[in-house]
């Protein structure tokens, strides 16, 4: 059986009904569970419902269980899948836009068309796999979207997108090896990305965060999107702010954006309060904005950390109140440490190549209570920053 028909099997009620009791299903069983079904079910749809069975478990994290326990996935789509948060946030700015209809180029398992149509927009979803297109159609149907989502098996650079209010565009950036980060090398490369964008109202294309600044199109904006802390992706958007460069924050949706960066701000000594800016808003270099907002400095010309004398609410970093810096010295950090009964340590770094994990060893932490290590440079000096998170301004 190949993939294509396996999937179909799943589809059947019998392989709908097999996937509903591997719903609670423990991959630690499986050789016992395996063996149970197979007295019951032929043994490849029973092979292909434990594998959808691991992946649906898989995708949790991205989908929430509601979703993931009703949706059908592969194992690169489950990979390469937008997480359902950030497809929502982007599906919501395209209808803010007055998007009604859209054509999702390389649309993968559907996640991005299933948040679109959520959203109110008519979808076209369009993969060249068969397998990945007929996966895209059946998440549509299983989530009540089907009205909405029109799939299609087809290669991209030959789908006519006239007549769409705008262009989504999800290039694959993985081949063979792995992982891809030459933007020509994604499929299709992103210079056929951004011609296709261009022919279009409005477009989106989601790339990789670490694109360089320089290969960002002039006529489109950058968004560097982080969710709970961790930088997701990166957007290419056309028929918005032509130059603008945009970090959003989710889940609050916190967005800094601006048409002008400032310049780097100045270095200066560590004050009573360490800022770590977001990921986002490093990978957007607007950390200068974040400083000019807490009236703050660098520790560092190189370092993406701001320090300041006052604290202050921002959405955009996190804040430590510092009570020791010191040169970095192992022992003289193990025995302040054990001087204050350290157990409970949070170890961060910046501009530093000793990893927490390696550091936690080496100091071995014991006691009641509480600090947080923040290895870095401070105007150029390798360094250690103690102290613990600030308290919410009032």
């Amino acid at each position: 059986m190949n993939d294509l028909a396996a999937f179909a099997a799943l589809l059947t009620p019998e392989g709908r009904a097999l996937l509903d009791a591997l719903r609670d299903y423990d991959p630690a069983q499986e050789l016992a569970t395996a063996t149970r079904l197979r007295r019951e079910h032929p043994a490849e749809l029973v092979s292909a419902a434990l594998g959808q069975a691991r992946l649906r478990q898989r995708a949790v994290p991205k989908f929430g269980a509601e979703d993931a326990f009703r949706m059908f996935f592969t194992p690169a789509g489950v990979e390469m899948a937008t997480r359902a948060s950030v497809a929502a946030y982007r599906a919501e700015r395209l209808a803010a836009l007055g998007v009604r209809s859209l054509a999702d180029l390389c649309c993968g398992i559907g996640g991005d068309a299933l948040a679109l149509a959520r959203a109110g927009i008519r979808v076209l979803a369009v993969d060249r796999d068969p397998l990945t297109a007929a996966v895209a159609r059946a998440n549509a149907e299983a989530l009540g979207l089907a009205e909405l989502v029109e799939v299609r098996e087809a290669d991209v650079t030959e789908v006519d997108t006239d007549g769409y209010d705008a262009v989504f565009l999800d290039p694959a950036r993985r081949g063979g090896r792995g992982r891809t980060f030459d933007p020509e090398a994604y499929s299709p490369p992103l210079s056929w990305a951004v011609e296709a964008a261009r022919t279009a109202k409005h477009a989106a294309i989601k790339i990789a965060p670490g694109i360089p600044h320089e290969a960002v199109p002039t006529e489109a904006e950058a968004e560097w999107i982080s969710d709970a802390g961790d930088v997701k992706e990166a957007v290419l958007w056309f028929g918005t702010a032509p130059g603008a460069v945009r970090a959003t924050l989710l889940p609050r949706g916190a967005s800094l954006v601006t048409a002008a960066p400032l310049p780097d701000p100045e270095a200066g000594p560590v004050g009573r309060y360490l800022y770590e800016p977001d990921g986002a808003v490093i990978r957007a270099h607007l950390v200068a904005e974040v400083a000019a907002e807490l009236d703050g400095r660098l520790i560092d010309p190189t370092i993406a950390y701001v320090t300041a004398d006052a604290l202050r609410a921002t959405p955009y970093a996190t804040a430590y109140e510092i009570t020791d810096v010191l040169p970095f010295n192992l022992k003289k950090l193990k025995a302040l440490l054990r001087e204050r009964g350290v157990g409970n340590l949070t170890v961060k770094k910046r501009g530093s190549a000793i990893e927490p994990e390696e550091l936690r060893r080496k100091v071995k932490p014991q006691g009641p209570n509480a600090a947080t290590v923040i290895l870095t440079r401070v105007a150029g000096a390798p360094s250690m920053l103690i102290g613990h998170p600030a308290p919410a301004p009032a």
